[in-house]
């Protein structure tokens, strides 16, 4: 399924695309839809803009009589120069509204680099009751600024792992359902809660306010994305912010 980053970028390439991928993926998503509209606004006042013809000069402004040659140099000249004016207002407008456009292209989703990360530690999935050392599991947590009751599980793994240029914490809590990785996002502020499914992990961020977010993620393809919504949300009780 197209993302909202191919669609983007296809767009800006041709903004007339029929692939029907492009017209599916619009169809369905409000966001890109509204986007489209935007897009194509500008391109119309983009061919506008250069459209614009500078005045032409007549016969008596380019050989006026001697009586009237100042008076018609100085009148043709600010005629010439507003529009001028006019097509390089028309343009640095267009050169905004595409600025604008292109930052609106997103840049890789934060789920996918989390489902990423996961995939360069494997051995922090082991399914046990052994739970990682009280003072490891503090240290790890120390620098985010929290500390977890004992009601969140057996916290089996327990690392400082960076993460977009940040050391933050990369947890593995044992539940019913199986192991359950927990990563603490607190530089990375997320609106509203996100599902995924990606690369054989299902999981959810989860916006904690002025703390970011909270990952969570499972292995077991049973669990459903509700169960793993009460799962994060286990987790979040049990997070105690001290910073």
């Amino acid at each position: 399924m197209m993302d909202c980053a191919h669609y983007r970028r296809s767009m800006l390439i041709d903004p007339r695309d029929p692939n029907p991928e492009l017209g599916l993926h619009r169809a369905g998503c409000h966001d890109c839809n509204r986007y489209t509209e935007r897009l194509m606004a500008f391109e119309s006042r983009l061919d506008r803009a250069l459209r614009v013809d500078a005045p032409a000069r007549s016969a008596d402004q380019v050989i006026p009589l001697r009586a009237r040659a100042a008076s018609r140099v100085r009148s043709s000249r600010a005629v010439e120069r507003r529009g001028w004016l006019a097509i390089a207002a028309s343009v640095l407008v267009a050169i905004v509204v595409a600025g604008g456009l292109w930052l609106a292209v997103p840049g890789p989703s934060l789920a996918a680099d989390v489902v990423k990360h996961m995939a360069g530690e494997p051995d922090a999935w082991r399914q046990t009751d052994v739970p990682v050392p009280e003072s490891d599991l503090k240290a790890v947590l120390r620098d985010s600024h929290l500390q977890l009751n004992p009601g969140v599980g057996v916290v089996s793994y327990a690392q400082s792992c960076l993460f977009r240029g940040r050391h933050v914490p990369h947890l593995v809590v044992q539940t019913a359902a199986g192991p359950v990785t927990v990563m603490v996002l607190v530089h990375e502020p997320v609106r509203k809660p996100v599902q995924f499914d990606e690369q054989g992990y299902r999981g959810v961020l989860v916006p904690v306010a002025g703390h970011g977010s909270v990952a969570v993620l499972t292995r077991n393809k049973t669990v459903d994305p509700k169960s793993v919504e009460h799962i994060a949300a286990r987790v979040l009780d049990a997070i105690v912010w001290t910073g």
